[in-house]
């Protein structure tokens, strides 16, 4: 058994990019199972899979003493490679192409006015909060507002105005808790507020601005509202990142500094 076990384990580590899709792909399985069958599709089977991700991420790096989760796993150790910058951004690629032109050209400067609405107030929000727990210099509430954007404004931004590791670990955990409310929260709230056409879905995904909470939340609401929340929701990255290092830092260290 133990023969069986080394040879298993060493198919793994020389295949890890393989291998840890077949990880994904069975833990991303079961939380659609476990969606369907307690919650009725309620709760996206996505929120469930980034919450089980979490929980094993920390797992991995108790287990091992590492740094990098999962990835420490010597058989999961393609999960780095998986999760890294290459193939997120491949996958927000091919998601654009299901979208149509004519509906972006109707959503017109709705959609532009709420990126920056979103993204500001975003920011506004999460230095407010950052203020309110103690972290009061201008590099801390920018990283912090910019977590309050997205998991990925918020390291991005910390790193060029030279956030503490602590403080970026911060706006990480903050972007996704944001991810997951709003993939949780989007199937109940879309009725009320009228999110069952392409044109509300850009203006919510430029509100909202996270990429994975807006797809996974539009996809338990309709699939077909997908490419257009994801559209805006990306450009709402982007647009943060661009302005968290400098206008809104500039702005907070004029404010704070």
């Amino acid at each position: 058994m133990s023969t069986l076990w080394e040879t298993l384990s060493d198919v793994f580590v020389r295949n890890g990019l393989v291998s840890a899709f077949t990880f994904v792909g069975l833990v991303v399985w079961l939380s659609y199972v476990v969606s369907d069958r307690l919650t009725g599709g309620r709760i996206h089977g996505s929120a469930i899979a980034i919450l089980t991700g979490l929980v094993l991420a920390w797992v991995g790096g108790t287990v091992t003493g590492g740094t990098q989760g999962l990835a420490d796993v010597p058989i999961l150790a393609g999960v780095g490679l998986m999760g890294g910058a290459m193939i997120r951004d491949l996958a927000i690629v091919a998601t654009a192409f299901g979208v149509s032109i004519d509906e972006i050209r109707k959503a017109g400067v709705g959609a532009m006015v709420s990126l920056l609405v979103g993204v500001l107030a975003s920011f506004a929000v999460g230095a407010a909060v950052a203020w309110g727990f103690g972290y009061r210099d201008p590099v801390s509430m920018t990283t912090l507002g910019a977590g309050a954007a997205t998991y990925i404004v918020g390291p991005v931004t910390g790193t060029a105005i030279g956030a503490s590791s602590e403080v970026i670990a911060l706006s990480i955990a903050a972007g996704l808790v944001k991810s997951m409310l709003v993939m949780t929260a989007t199937p109940f709230v879309a009725r009320p507020i009228g999110l069952d056409n392409p044109r509300s879905a850009m203006v919510y995904g430029g509100l909202m601005g996270t990429t994975s909470g807006v797809a996974g939340g539009l996809a338990a609401t309709d699939p077909e509202l997908v490419p257009y929340g994801a559209m805006t929701a990306t450009f709402y990255t982007g647009l943060g990142c661009l302005l968290g290092p400098s206008i809104v830092f500039v702005t907070v260290r004029a404010l704070f500094g």
